[in-house]
Parts: structure tokens; sequence; C-alpha cells
């Protein structure tokens, strides 16, 4: 039987054109981009063209794009300027942000260099800007806030408009995970009240290792790495040459395709949701699943039975490819927290589905199938 993966949230396969772009980049195109010569000349060409064409994609400038080695690396860059750059003394995120935030947010809290609170969450996941605004008005200090666009285990995706005309309004600096929204969704960062924003190839068929921050010109940062000249200065260390343009690749074929992939994602989605609702006794769905959420992910919770409790381990024996919530900690089995804060029952098992455009309904049905017989 061959795999079905449904985990692309996770990661997603190496597009054919993006491997096409990147290979010159691997073999004969090799200079060094600092390199003064010809060899060098034509990979810092390389390098520039896609900065040029991420801005032009994202509606931003040029100067505000930063190449870097993926989300985390971004994300954690982005709350070290706001706090060592632009002032900022107190942090408001949500319980349900990516590992790569909170665990920097709690880091910098824990080393008492500045103070952190969660904004409350609706039953649904969704985040309660009403309580933000709250918490924004009663702070004296400058605050920073990090709220990311498309949760990327239950698909809840934020009003970043709203969100943004808050933090303004209180002279906070606003940064959004957008991992999991860049390649999905058309991005206008030249009319988007954000000051940073973090994204990853690797989301939407690049390649790995490859990511960017954006940093909106209004503000002004130090390096986030030191020892060299590259990014402007930024961030130091040889570029990550056919990443960076790989990244590129991925994200023009990703927009160019933006409405026929989007539409039928979708309806894979909402083909599965409806299967599982007529399969599955006792299903429930996570968060926003059919409202305000991300068309590639839709997190599933069964009741728990001794057979439902090693449906993760029972679908990779059938070669089906899901998570147990968030991929990024499956090693260290934990449970989600995600799930943890959204609905904590304990008799029910959680499963996070992900889609791409190369997955199909017969699949679908498969794994349908399949969970029927498992539960």
């Amino acid at each position: 039987m061959n795999r079905i993966y449904l985990d692309n949230a996770a990661t997603t396969p190496l597009d054919k054109e993006v491997l096409e772009a990147m290979l010159p980049y691997l073999t004969e195109k090799f200079g060094n981009p600092s390199s003064i010569y010809s060899y060098g000349r034509e990979t810092r060409l390389a390098i520039e063209n896609a900065r040029k064409s991420v801005a032009r994609l994202l509606n931003a400038h040029p100067g505000e794009i930063f190449f870097t080695s993926g989300g985390t690396e971004s994300n954690n860059a982005a709350i070290l300027s706001a706090i060592r750059d632009l002032g900022c003394r107190h942090i408001i995120t949500s319980p349900i942000e990516h590992h790569a935030v909170l665990h920097t947010v709690e880091h910098y809290d824990h080393e008492n260099i500045a103070t952190c609170s969660f904004v409350k969450l609706f039953p649904d996941g969704h985040v309660d800007l009403n309580n933000l605004e709250e918490q924004l008005a009663s702070r004296k200090e400058r605050c920073f806030v990090s709220l990311m666009y498309a949760n990327n285990e239950i698909g809840n995706l934020l009003d970043i408009e709203a969100t943004g005309n808050l933090c303004k309004k209180y002279n906070a600096i606003f940064h959004s995970d957008c991992v999991q929204a860049v390649g999905h969704y058309r991005m206008d960062l030249r009319n988007t009240p954000v000051h940073f924003i973090s994204a990853s190839g690797h989301k939407f068929h690049g390649p790995k290792g490859a990511g960017l921050l954006y940093v909106n010109d209004n503000i002004k940062v130090e390096p986030f790495i030191f020892g060299g000249g590259q990014e402007r200065g930024m961030r130091a260390g040889t570029e990550n040459l056919y990443g960076i343009v790989g990244f590129a690749k991925a994200l023009e074929l990703a927009i160019e395709d933006l409405e026929k992939d989007s539409r039928y994602i979708s309806s894979v989605k909402t083909y599965m949701i409806g299967k599982l609702r007529s399969n599955i006794s006792g299903v429930q769905f996570n968060g926003d699943a059919e409202g305000q959420s991300l068309y590639t992910i839709l997190s599933v919770s069964f009741p728990k039975t001794e057979r439902s409790e090693m449906i993760l381990f029972n679908l990779d024996i059938n070669n089906i490819c899901a998570s147990g919530g968030s991929a990024c900690s499956s090693g260290a089995d934990q449970g989600s927290h995600v799930i943890r804060a959204i609905n904590n029952d304990p008799n029910l098992v959680t499963v996070r589905f992900s889609f791409s455009k190369y997955n199909t309904k017969e699949e679908v049905d498969t794994v349908v199938e399949k969970l029927k017989e498992l539960i």
C-alpha cells in the first residue's frame, strides 16, 4: 500500500519546479555571494532577485525582507529585537502559540528581562480581542504582542488587521508568526499594521532550512546574528543560497496557483469532515474548523477507548501519516499544549490531519475506512 501523507502542516514535499530552480546553485553556480569575482556576483544576484520576488509577492519593500533559517529563528529574532532594540518590557501572547514563541517568551520572563501575560481565548480557540485591549490599556510599559495568524494545530485564523490596529492604538509592537499562512493566503504587508512576520519555505512545497523575517521599515533593529555583513549586516553567515532561491520559487508558485489550490484543498478538508461525521460516532472537531480556519488543517478528536489510544501508532503501521497535534514535539510526546488550552477533555484522543494540493478524496476515503476499523 502506498503511503498516505496527511501531515502537511509539519512539512510538505518539495515541488519539482522548486528543485529545478535550486539545482544550478547546488552544482555549477556555487560561488560565495560575498566574493567579488563572477562566481560570487552571480550568486549575489540570485539572492537579491529572490528578495525582490518575495517582496513583490508579499507587497513589501525588498529592504524589509531578511532571509533566515526558518520560522523558529525568525520568531526568536523578532522577540529579541522588540525587547533589546524597541524598548518592549511586557509581552502579550497566547497559550496556543508555537513553542518557538512560547519557549522564547518564557526564557525572557524567567531571566527577568521582560514580563509576560496570555490573552484570553474563547472556547473555540479564537483570541479574545477585548481582553487584548484591556491588557494593552492597563500596561504602563511598552508592550510586544506576538499572535500567530494561522494556528498550526487547530487552524484558527487571527483577525490580523484588528489586532494590528489595537497594537497601533497603544503604541505596541506587533509580531505575527505567519508560518502556516504565508503561501496559503495572499499577504499585503504594506497595508497590514504589523511590525514583524515570520515565514518558512517548507510549509508550501519549498526547501527546509529557509525562511524569512519581515521587519517593517518604520522600526530600526540591530543585528540578530553578529560576525559578517550578510543580509545587510543584520544576519551574519554565508547565505543559504539554494534555500533562498527555492523559497522564492516556492512562494511564486504558491501565489500563482493560490485560488485553484485553495479551492481544491478546502474541498478535500470539507469532504473529510463530512466522511468522519457520517462514519464515526462521537467525533469532534477542534477550534473553529468550519469557520475562520485554515483550509489546510483539520484537528479531530475521537472518543478515548483502548483502541483509539493507539490511533497514531496504528495509522502509521497502516502507512498513514498524521500527527497528534504538533509534529514539532511529537518525539517528546507530552500531548498538545494547544488542545490542553482549548479542550482539556481526557476522554478524547486528538489527531491533526493536514492537506496539500497533492492529496485526494480517494485518500480520505481510505483513511476514514481505516479509522472505522481502528476505532
